[in-house]
């Protein structure tokens, strides 16, 4: 390996990254910089399935339970923190294993992008908002969709201000649409793995892992989450798991049916995610079939690299 290796283990939720990205980096020496919007947040550790403990005191990881819930987090934030944390950790001759899923964080490390002028791009803006108001809101969450399908499915499409500044964010973040533009991070030696499994499976594993979420006390996370006094309408509060337990907090149906539906939209997101992440072309993908070890799936991962 060179002194540039990174390493990204990325996949569909439930499908092993975390425990994956562990086991590599005992392997290898590495240390874990997390890339899941959601495991940033402090306090939101059973509904985001953060590591444990024990691999957290194993392993040495990074950007996790970093901010407040209540924090503003950008794309622009993140990869600063990421590209720090990364070259922090080649300094220290180790090698970097970024793990998660999600696209906009991953965009952004893996392109040579500025964001020096997203804050300021206000003549954008007004274009976003004069289109909205000719082709109205639905038009508006239905473009953003096209763009962003992981951003449409948390914010409500009566919201056009979040939709705007979804596309703001997309777009100064140089989304899918836009990686024809961007040239890879040339201070890295990327090693893109995609971990996939058979859907039928897959789903089973989200349908098991909610159940098992919930017994770990999502229900009493979510709950202390509203006492400390964040806002449900928060984009972390948005996140699946705690949104539906929001619900069956505020008496709009039972757990039964928070427990359902939370099933059903994190299958949904699975579904996002892996459609977002065939469009890296220069990913590996693993396929993760019943009865393989850990160390199995570590070793193939090793093997596409000699």
């Amino acid at each position: 390996m060179t002194d540039k290796t990174v390493y990204i283990i990325s996949g569909p939720t439930a499908v092993g990254k975390s425990l994956i990205s562990y086991y590599l980096a005992k392997r290898i020496g590495g240390e874990v910089v997390n890339c899941d919007s959601i495991q940033l947040y402090k306090y939101m550790d059973i509904g985001s399935a953060k590591p444990s403990e024990r691999e957290m005191g194993a392993v040495k990881h990074h950007l996790y339970s970093l901010v407040e819930p209540d924090d503003n987090m950008t794309v622009a934030r993140y990869r600063e923190m990421a590209l720090e944390t990364i070259d922090d950790i080649l300094s220290r001759g180790k090698t970097p294993i970024v793990c998660g899923g999600t696209g906009l964080y991953l965009n952004s490390i893996l392109y040579d992008m500025s964001f020096a002028d997203s804050e300021a791009d206000e003549e954008r803006r007004a274009e976003l908002e004069e289109l909205a108001e000719k082709n109205g809101n639905e038009y508006m969450h239905q473009y953003l969709e096209a763009l962003d399908p992981e951003a449409a499915a948390r914010i409500h499409p009566n919201n056009l201000r979040k939709i705007i500044r979804a596309i703001e964010a997309f777009e100064y973040g140089k989304g899918v649409l836009d990686l024809s533009e961007c040239s890879m991070n040339p201070n890295y030696d990327f090693r893109f793995i995609v971990l996939n499994m058979e859907r039928e499976w897959l789903y089973e594993r989200i349908n098991k892992r909610v159940v098992r979420l919930i017994k770990l006390g999502l229900v009493e996370e979510v709950s202390s989450l509203l006492d400390k006094g964040y806002d449900p309408s928060l984009p972390s509060m948005k996140g699946i798991g705690y949104k539906e337990i929001i619900g069956y907090l505020n008496g709009e149906y039972d757990l039964v049916d928070a427990e359902e539906l939370t099933m059903k939209n994190t299958r949904h997101y699975a579904k996002r995610q892996i459609t977002w992440l065939k469009r890296y072309d220069f990913a590996r993908w693993v396929e993760i079939h019943k009865g393989e070890t850990v160390g199995d799936i570590v070793d193939r991962i090793l093997d596409y690299y000699g």
